[in-house]
């Protein structure tokens, strides 16, 4: 039996989970949990990225023994270190205002199509390339992604896993490697791009003195890139699947051998990231569950089962958004938002709570219906299943209404996703007969209660408000 610490680092909140692997054994626990979000200062959204770390510390501390520690975050996000390996800055959030105008500025030396030919990456306007741009870079001799980052405190080794680095636009997606010719066309310095790992090596041993844990504790570099360790827990019984990662951000999209690089998935918008054992995350960012979360902040309302329950008794397609419309991006007054769009689109806007909610998960659902239907087309593939994991799993109105839009059985669970690929990642590295990624799901199946979603409706109902919603753009 192995005994794991999966330190997993969302948009919102951490967590230290204690997990288990054996013979027919995966078994999570949550042994701590702390805040994390945006902090401005002078104008600008930094990551408190000490407070990350010390609660990454007294979690790790309060999971008592163990045999590895594996770190996984959100993307895209990074710390610069100095040549003498200090923290240069506070790391910058990926919705601060700095990439404003960047990407047009970088798209001026490197046409988008060379972009994609080489990174396969979605065009985000806060992608790391971007961020990179609009950075003072003097002084700086590593960029470090936000788990590398807190790895190299914990070992005082350098270097950057793969499937992060993917997301940065800045690797190229065919050799794996960083791309010296986008970063030499960009301006920015080779010098600060490290070595990168593959999930499941070891990072290095904790420092006893420096984090008061016990000496020896392998730190394992896993599928670092949350959304990679969360597909790595796809309880899917075979390949003819699609996932959506639902959280903050929902990721809607497929399993790949290789990347598509045409000109239609570019001009379509998806993204090729990289998946642990070299697999291909094809998929497209869809805004998620962060237009709720921002209605319930500035309502001071956090009874979500309350609010979904008024939003299922709400008129169906009474009012549909665009969650990818750019003014949901940043935080704010979402609900003044909302009701601006259905102005500037026609619409009245929503009369009640029940009835904003019931327009945001519809037209979320709507939204990976479209992504989806996008998807299978240009990757040329077929599926028999959509599996829904992470916090979004739990979300049953959400869950009807996806497998209602996409006309697909929706396989719900596990919620907790990320953290259990991580920790599968890590007991396969540490000798778990785990060989490769259907033996990690077929643990999950055999471990995890999933809940199934039928269809349901009309689809030629579905087919109108998806017209009505993407005509009003």
């Amino acid at each position: 039996m192995k005994r794991v610490a999966a330190v997993d680092l969302g948009a919102s909140s951490g967590r230290v989970m204690l997990g288990e692997v054996g013979a027919h054994v995966l078994e999570l626990r949550e042994v701590h949990r702390f805040w994390n979000g945006p902090v401005r200062v002078h104008g600008r959204l930094h990551w408190d990225i000490l407070h990350l770390y010390r609660s990454t510390l007294d979690g790790l501390r309060t999971a008592g023994a163990l045999d590895g520690i594996g770190i996984d975050s959100w993307a895209v996000d990074y710390g610069l270190l100095d040549a003498d390996g200090r923290l240069l800055r506070n790391p910058v959030h990926y919705r601060d205002s700095r990439t404003d105008g960047v990407m047009e500025r970088v798209l001026e030396k490197v046409p988008a199509a060379d972009l994609y030919a080489a990174t396969g990456l979605q065009q985000l306007p806060f992608n790391t390339i971007y961020q990179l741009t609009a950075e003072a870079l003097e002084g700086a001799a590593n960029l470090l992604m936000i788990p590398d980052l807190l790895g190299y405190w914990l070992t005082g080794e350098i270097g950057v896993e793969r499937t992060n680095a993917s997301t940065t636009q800045l690797f190229d997606v065919r050799s794996r490697e960083w791309s010296d010719e986008l970063i030499s066309r960009v301006g920015l310095p080779r010098r600060v791009f490290p070595e990168l790992r593959e999930p499941g090596d070891v990072i290095g041993n904790v420092l006893s003195d420096e984090t008061g844990l016990a000496p020896g504790i392998p730190v394992i570099a896993v599928g670092s890139h949350d959304t990679a360790s969360s597909v790595v827990a796809v309880p899917a019984a075979d390949d003819r699947f699609a996932y959506i990662s639902s959280g903050t951000w929902s990721l809607v999209g497929l399993e790949l051998d290789a990347p598509v690089l045409t000109d239609e998935a570019r001009e379509a918008n998806f993204t090729n990231e990289g998946g642990v054992d070299g697999r291909i995350r094809f998929l497209r960012n869809v805004m998620g569950l962060w237009i709720l979360q921002e209605c319930q902040r500035v309502w001071g309302d956090d009874d979500l089962d309350g609010l979904l329950r008024d939003a299922a008794g709400s008129p169906s397609f009474a009012t549909l958004i665009d969650p990818d419309a750019p003014e949901f991006l940043a935080p704010g007054n979402m609900p003044k938002r909302i009701e601006e769009h259905c102005r500037a689109t026609g619409q009245d806007p929503p009369a009640s709570r029940g009835a904003m909610v019931r327009c945001i998960v519809e037209s979320l659902a709507l939204a990976y219906r479209r992504t989806l239907r996008a998807a299978l087309s240009i990757a040329g593939r077929d599926v028999d299943v959509l599996h829904v994991i992470g916090g979004g799993s739990q979300n049953e109105l959400l869950c009807q209404l996806t497998a209602d839009a996409c006309g697909l059985p929706v396989l719900a669970g596990p919620v907790e996703a990320s953290a259990l690929g991580n920790v599968l990642v890590q007991a396969r590295a540490l000798g778990e007969p785990l060989p490769d990624l259907a033996a990690m799901r077929a643990l999950v199946r055999s471990t995890h209660r999933l809940r199934t979603y039928t269809p349901q409706g009309k689809p030629a109902d579905w087919d109108a408000a998806e017209s009505r919603m993407f005509g009003t753009r």
